[in-house]
C-alpha cells in the first residue's frame, strides 16, 4: 500500500479554509479517485508543535491510499487537472507532496 501525504505548511499570513478542505475538497478527490483504487483519506489539523506552546509546523496533512503507485499516477493522469484546480478554492499556501510505502504493523 502506499500514502500520498499532501503537506500544508504553517505559514504566516496564509490562508487554509479546513471546512471547505473536509467537506468538498476531499470528498472530491474521494469520487473522482476510488474507481482507480483510492481506498481511503485522512485529514490531519496541525494543533501544535513538539515543544510546549510552539505552532504546529502543518497547517494541514491530508493522505490518500492506494494499494499501487500506478493507481494513484492513473487517477491523476484522468482527474489531476480538476483536483489540483480546486486548491484555490481553499488555500494559497504551496502544497508538497510525499509518496510513501506503508509497511504492515
Amino acid at each position: 500500500m502506499v500514502c500520498i501525504s499532501v503537506l500544508y505548511p504553517n505559514s504566516s499570513g496564509k490562508k487554509f479554509d479546513h471546512e471547505y478542505y473536509a467537506k468538498i475538497h476531499m470528498p472530491l478527490v474521494m469520487e473522482r479517485c476510488n474507481s482507480f483504487g483510492l481506498i481511503r483519506y485522512e485529514i490531519d489539523k496541525g494543533l501544535a508543535g513538539g515543544a510546549p506552546g510552539s505552532s504546529a509546523p502543518l497547517t494541514s496533512v491530508g493522505r490518500l491510499y492506494f494499494n499501487t503507485l500506478e493507481e494513484f499516477e492513473k487517477a491523476m493522469a484522468a482527474h489531476g487537472a480538476e483536483i489540483l484546480g480546486d486548491v484555490p478554492n481553499y488555500t494559497d499556501i504551496e502544497l508538497q507532496i510525499q509518496i510513501s510505502q506503508m509497511t504492515p504493523s
